[in-house]
């Protein structure tokens, strides 16, 4: 299928003098994670990751993606014709440095200027123009060969109460227009999904895991004006938004919207986060204030409501996930227990939760050598069988309206090698550095990344993805800016300081090819510390409570500090999370979290 989907396309180039075609994974929102409508490269592609940009020309196809998801990509492509470049490694080019390389004086680019940002498009059209290509945004050409596309979604839309989101709207709305005011602005355009959800108080379903509303906003002094799918607001919401002073217009409506601001309007909005199409409508007729979204650090920095229900939902998810261990350890043996089974399992632990809605990501539960894929997601053709031996990765979530969780636990379901025990724990050895860490009020993810790499580093090892994102409240699982790595990608954006209330990710790892794949994933409450003469400190207070699996540490290889601050959080967890539990789960619990 991939093959006559990639010559129908090239077909539709031709027509339109298209010598190049990209297709990257975005929305007209620019999500990591998107609705069906909107999932062209996997349709065009046959490759399911979140990440990945596929590039078409009359001679080749080529498909970009990062180290999370290389050995998936290599797979899903096989035999399709579609070439795998492998990003950030020794000699592949990037998607700009391919096209400018490749596209001759004469030839034309085309995407849809729709799902590509802002800034990304202008920094390819630079590039390219210094060459005499042209770029032509206006073209969505996977439309006109994807028979049967899905229709945008349309689901129903809640309310967050405010005894959850912790701020009511008309106060996120008011401060927001203030920083409007200091930015000079008279119109702030919003169109990233989570933020618009966040400054509403609003959630809906129409990204898969993502509670989010397909959704536009324009803030005005005196208004707000939300292009919407009006049929997925009840009459009572409607009426509720409209006393916020925030009126609903069609989806559809907004890009005829835009085209009608009036001249010498001072447009707030961030080019990295809205997309080209916008800019190109805007251009010339008004004054672009262009900075990053205003709404972006409010909604990283929880407030204390948020925080309180953040460790409420992962005392929940904690109890779900520590009876599914338990379950899955003591049934290995004794009954055929699969990958997607497992799946469905510990979905049935988590739902019977209160105010559970769902899983935050597609589950990964990868045993052995899937585990090793850092990304993966079993399908019926790829799904094994769970063996009482070796070791199976665990990184699933649960969006609660308490909050979002996220978290990895490897897990021994019978004997491992002493090779799996000395990667296991040095892993280990670097979650448990970085969540015992306390710096002083400035620092940022990439002065603590090191933290979680030296046992690896040391002994010349790596992991090929960073050691931790930001997350949301009750929102999408990765979230901008907070996170921790050891390179600064300025379009990803996790390089702001680290504030009180940001809850980041804390998930080092180690993949063997073949073998196992081994990460270890916390969630984190960044708070504060003692304050001196030297200024405020800060710590980590570990939100996620479920223990680290004992059968498969090396404890030779801890250190006598590391050795404390695991038995510290085994106490924790236990404390916290016996109270739930009864009989032979709590009995089992107590075993896991004994210290050693």
């Amino acid at each position: 299928m991939v093959r006559e989907q990639i010559t129908a396309l090239r077909k539709e180039m031709e027509k339109a003098n298209i010598t190049a075609y990209m297709v990257p994974t975005s929305d007209f929102h620019g999500s990591e994670y998107v609705g069906e409508y909107f999932q062209g490269r996997a349709f065009l592609s046959g490759f399911t990751g979140s990440a990945g940009t596929l590039v078409v020309t009359q001679e080749m196809a080529g498909l970009w993606t990062d180290g999370r998801y290389f050995l998936q990509a290599a797979e899903q492509l096989k035999d399709t014709g579609i070439d795998l470049f492998r990003l950030d490694q020794e000699g592949v080019p990037n998607v700009k440095e391919f096209l400018a390389e490749t596209l001759k004086p004469g030839e034309r680019l085309g995407f849809d200027g729709r799902v590509v940002y802002a800034r990304e498009a202008e920094e390819l059209s630079q590039k390219l123009e210094k060459k005499g290509v042209s770029i032509c945004y206006q073209m969505d050409l996977v439309d006109l060969v994807w028979d049967n596309r899905p229709p945008l979604s349309k689901k129903a839309v809640m309310i967050l109460d405010v005894q959850y989101a912790g701020e009511s709207r008309e106060s996120k709305i008011e401060k927001i227009r203030q920083k409007m005011k200091q930015a000079g602005a008279d119109l702030f355009l919003l169109t990233s999904l989570d933020d618009i959800a966040w400054l509403l108080n609003i959630r809906g379903n129409d990204v898969k895991c993502n509670p989010v509303v397909l959704s536009y906003l324009a803030m005005m002094e005196d208004q707000v004006l939300l292009f919407a799918n009006r049929e997925a607001f009840s009459e009572e919401i409607e009426e509720e938004l409209k006393q916020a002073g925030v009126f609903l217009r069609d989806y559809q409506e907004f890009y005829s919207y835009i085209q009608k601001i009036p001249e010498d309007t001072k447009v707030c909005l961030d080019k990295r986060k809205v997309n080209y199409t916008i800019v190109k409508s805007l251009s010339g007729r008004v004054e672009l204030v262009n900075q990053t979204n205003l709404t972006l650090l409010p909604k990283a920095v929880k407030n204390q409501t948020e925080m309180e229900r953040i460790r409420e939902a992962h005392r929940k998810d904690g109890a779900a996930v520590v009876r599914f261990i338990y379950w899955l350890k003591t049934r290995a043996a004794k009954e055929k227990i699969t990958e997607l089974s497992a799946a469905v399992k510990l979905e049935e632990f988590r739902g019977a939760q209160k105010h559970y809605m769902g899983p935050s990501f597609t589950p990964i539960i990868g045993y052995q050598a899937h585990g090793a894929i850092i990304h993966y997601s079993a399908t019926e053709e790829s799904n094994c069988q769970l063996k009482p031996e070796g070791l199976v990765l665990l990184d699933t979530g649960g969006q609660y309206l308490e909050g979002t969780t996220d978290i990895t636990r490897t897990v021994a379901l019978g004997p491992v090698t002493e090779e799996e025990k000395m990667y296991f724990t040095l892993v280990l050895k670097g979650n448990l550095n970085l969540s015992a860490a306390k710096f002083l009020y400035g620092c940022r993810g990439i002065n603590l990344d090191y933290l979680a790499r030296a046992p690896l580093w040391e002994r010349g090892l790596d992991y090929p993805h960073g050691t931790g994102h930001g997350v949301g409240f009750f929102l999408n699982v990765h979230e901008a800016p907070n996170g921790f790595r050891y390179q600064w990608i300025p379009e990803r954006g996790e390089s702001a300081v680290l504030e009180e209330g940001m809850l980041t990710s804390n998930e080092p790892g180690f993949y063997l090819e073949g073998k196992f794949g081994i990460r270890h994933e916390n969630l984190m409450l960044c708070v504060k510390d003692e304050k001196n003469a030297y200024g405020q400190f800060m710590r980590f207070d570990t939100v996620t409570l479920v223990p680290f699996d004992l059968d498969a540490i090396a404890k030779e290889l801890l250190s006598e500090r590391e050795k404390r601050v695991l038995n510290q959080y085994h106490k924790r967890v236990y404390q916290t999370i016996a109270p739930a539990l009864e009989g032979e789960v709590k009995s089992w619990l107590k075993e896991a979290t004994r210290e050693i």
